[in-house]
């Protein structure tokens, strides 16, 4: 784990911070737009209108994102909080565990936190925009989905692109950006599964001599799995599970649906159909905070993976019913 995957110190400007979460998406966003920006001129698809798409759908995926973050994982609270009193909110990473302000006046929280006094805890300064900083992490996939699908169907409508074709051209970018999200969410430390003592558990920093605590360490702390004089309890790296999926879900989407598709449509509907079943497996492992019902047997990932399970088949359906009902 390495919230922060490279720093440098910029001439008038001082450090500035590369957060692994949103480089990796950034690096997944570019590989998408050139996948897909080289295929269209195989298929005769107007190479600038395929990049306009790429660069707009990316931006509404991070809104898409960032909405669904804010109502299913249930973190509206702490961004009002931040803005009205950053004390309530839990500090991630601090420096150190336990803090008191020192003789002489520094605070031994660093820079990027304050010290409370009171409770002997660190906590973030004041920030009315946090909500918007997507750079630090935060976006739900799905929303980012939904919201990007709209507004490309709405663009391909205006331009009068063949649908189907255009959203067989993105599929495999879709997935391969998708892998190194979730690779930026392992070092990020969010997105964390159960806990678990098999070998395929990984260990998030926390306890005695950890330069940070970690979500996942945090949230032992709070349900009294651990103390503070121990590590973190292994979990499940359902990020990884689910990067490896990704990058799966890509390759075969790449080199064995595209060339042997029949149908305009075939594509998107295999990526809509392979993610959301492995989605809703993965989730069955996964231990963060992303909205849960039914007593916690369900997510929100979950519930919203039936109804794309279901378009998935409508897609691929539908021009094959078209075609028996032509042959009758």
């Amino acid at each position: 784990m390495n919230p922060t995957l490279w720093y440098f110190d910029a001439p008038l400007v001082g450090r500035v911070d590369l957060p692994a979460y949103f480089t990796l998406l950034t690096i997944g966003f570019g590989l998408a737009m050139l996948i897909t920006f080289r295929e269209s001129k195989r298929i005769q698809l107007d190479p600038q209108l395929i990049l306009d798409a790429n660069l707009w759908m990316v931006v509404w995926g991070i809104i898409g994102g960032r909405v669904l973050h804010l109502i299913a994982d249930g973190h509206v609270h702490d961004y009002v909080n931040l803005c009205v009193n950053p004390k309530l909110v839990a500090a991630i990473d601090p420096p150190v565990a336990w803090c008191a302000l020192r003789p002489d006046g520094s605070d031994p929280c660093g820079p990027d936190f304050l010290c409370d006094a009171a409770r002997h805890v660190c906590y973030p300064p004041q920030d009315c925009w946090a909500a918007l900083e997507v750079w630090r992490g935060g976006l739900a996939y799905y929303g980012g989905f939904i919201f990007a699908i709209a507004f490309a169907a709405w663009y391909i409508r205006r331009h009068k692109m063949p649908l189907g074709r255009v959203s067989d051209l993105a599929a495999p970018g879709i997935a391969c950006g998708l892998f190194f999200g979730r690779m930026g969410c392992f070092l990020n430390g969010c997105c964390y599964g159960k806990e678990t003592h098999s070998r395929l558990g990984v260990v998030f920093p926390g306890g005695p001599g950890a330069r940070f605590e970690s979500l996942a360490y945090r949230a032992q702390l709070e349900a009294h799995h651990v103390t503070r004089a121990q590590h973190a309890i292994p979990v499940h790296p359902t990020q990884l599970y689910e990067a490896i999926a990704c990058l799966a879900i890509c390759v075969f989407l790449y080199y064995f649906v595209r060339p042997r598709k029949r149908h305009d449509g075939d594509v998107i509907a295999a990526f809509i159909f392979l993610y959301a079943v492995a989605r809703s497996l993965i989730e069955f492992f996964r231990d963060d905070d992303r909205g849960v019902f039914f007593g916690g047997w369900v997510s929100t990932s979950q519930l919203l993976s039936i109804p794309l399970i279901a378009l998935a088949a409508y897609i691929w359906l539908r021009p094959r019913r078209r075609g028996m009902a032509a042959a009758a």
